[in-house]
């Protein structure tokens, strides 16, 4: 196999199971690779708010001055998106040779283990992270945390971000049982971050079975501020006049704080200057996160996908401003909570562009738009709520463009694939009828 996009396809019909809960077949695969990060590694579990945390990790340690290494999933346009080296997308020509490597160990002496796409994939990019000679390591977690394949790695950080009830029928129905499996990335005697304002006690009391380093939001950490700036404050440390971490929405001031807590708890690792903290947070980018693109009419991309991220995505709407129509173009995986979204955001909503997806997962438009009617029947109000079927995220927002007047507002979201669907040919530039006339 000579390209990234043949090694991609024999990985995805590999395993007769897409997701297959466990470390030991991966682990056993690492082990022959001989596979090991001599540099920090700091890894990050969560519901939702592990992308940004991150990224302003990132942004920090390379204002720093730290050569970077960064894992994240899934992507939104190209698989090279999931390894940034060095804050630069990863050339496909690494991971090739990096596919190879775990091919021939999968298969050493005619013992075969079998490999997820996902397992397959991280031992690559873990791989290449591993002869990069990297200063400092960050890892996001695909699902869960305690069986998620990066979790062969221990981390000197662990940073848990919100938990909220996502995956369910692979991690558990109640936030006590899914913060179990996030908590399985923490390590005895190492910090661990807990962002989330108010964690499971599962979290908790794991922390403190390991004896874990435990840095908790409101108790070890807390942020204070104004519309013009914050401040935090942790263990010994603070950082005041901090202006808002160029991520938007209310949120991303949690995941800030967290990043702070655990560049604090690797200080004697990883020192940064207040300088650094201050231009990594004004300079920080992580396109799909309540991301607003410049030009008329206003276009939001957002990757929420679950009703806790739809819930922050709809506060964040709201405090935008008056738009006199909002249109939304929507494409969702069948297996979320579908109806909580719907009803979450549907009063910001005036018009609904629902798009299929290019997954056997996703939710149809059809079927998205049933929802809806039942929803409006229900609530027996929003009279004037319009709807549409499309096949792609691009001919849903084409068609979203076309209806908008200069002053309304395009929102893009429900899943990575909707979001990457319209950014197939780079960010669109809308250009308002009355600009182009």
């Amino acid at each position: 196999m000579k390209t990234l996009e043949d090694w991609l396809a024999y990985c995805e019909q590999l395993h007769p199971k897409a997701i297959d809960m466990g470390l030991e077949r991966v682990k056993a695969v690492a082990d022959r690779m001989a596979l090991a990060l001599t540099c920090p590694v700091i890894t990050v579990a969560g519901t939702n708010g592990k992308g940004s945390t991150c990224a302003m990790l990132e942004s920090i340690l390379r204002q720093a001055g730290y050569r970077t290494g960064v894992f994240t999933s899934p992507h939104l346009v190209r698989f090279e998106e999931r390894l940034r080296l060095l804050g630069e997308t990863v050339d496909a020509s690494k991971l090739v040779a990096a596919f190879a490597s775990v091919a021939r160990a999968r298969a050493l002496n005619d013992d075969e283990i079998s490999l997820t796409y996902f397992e397959f994939s991280t031992l690559a990019i873990l791989a290449v992270m591993a002869r990069s000679n990297l200063d400092v390591a960050i890892l996001e977690v695909g699902l869960g945390g305690r069986l998620d394949a990066v979790n062969i790695i221990d981390a000197d950080c662990a940073v848990i971000t919100s938990i909220d009830l996502d995956h369910m029928e692979l991690l558990g129905n109640t936030r006590e049982a899914i913060g179990f499996e996030k908590a399985g990335i923490m390590r005895a005697g190492r910090p661990v971050v807990v962002s989330d304002p108010m964690p499971p006690q599962s979290v908790l009391d794991r922390a403190r079975e390991l004896g874990a380093d435990l840095w908790r939001f409101g108790v070890d950490f807390n942020v204070s501020g104004d519309k013009q700036q914050w401040a935090w404050a942790g263990r010994a440390r603070r950082y005041s006049g901090l202006a808002y971490p160029a991520l938007r929405g209310a949120n991303q001031l949690v995941n800030a704080a967290g990043v702070l807590a655990a560049l604090t708890a690797l200080r004697d690792k990883l020192p940064v200057t207040a300088q650094a903290v201050r231009n990594g947070l004004a300079f920080v980018e992580l396109p799909g996160r309540f991301q607003i693109i410049p030009g008329q009419p206003t276009l939001v991309l957002d990757v929420a996908h679950n009703p806790h991220s739809v819930a922050a995505l709809a506060a964040n709407l709201d405090a935008m401003g008056f738009f006199p129509t909002t249109h939304a173009v929507f494409g969702a995986m069948a297996d979320k909570d579908l109806a909580s979204m719907l009803a979450t955001v549907n009063p910001l909503i005036d018009k609904w562009y629902f798009t299929d997806l290019p997954t056997p997962r996703a939710a149809s438009a059809a079927g998205l738009q049933a929802l809806l009617q039942t929803l409006l029947q229900a609530q027996n109000t929003r009279q004037d709520v319009t709807s549409a079927l499309f096949k792609t995220p691009v001919l849903a927002l084409q068609a979203a463009v076309d209806a908008a007047d200069p002053t309304d507002r395009i929102v893009v979201f429900g899943s990575f694939y909707t979001v990457g669907g319209v950014l197939q040919h780079g960010i669109p530039r809308l250009l308002a009828k009355h600009l182009s006339s």
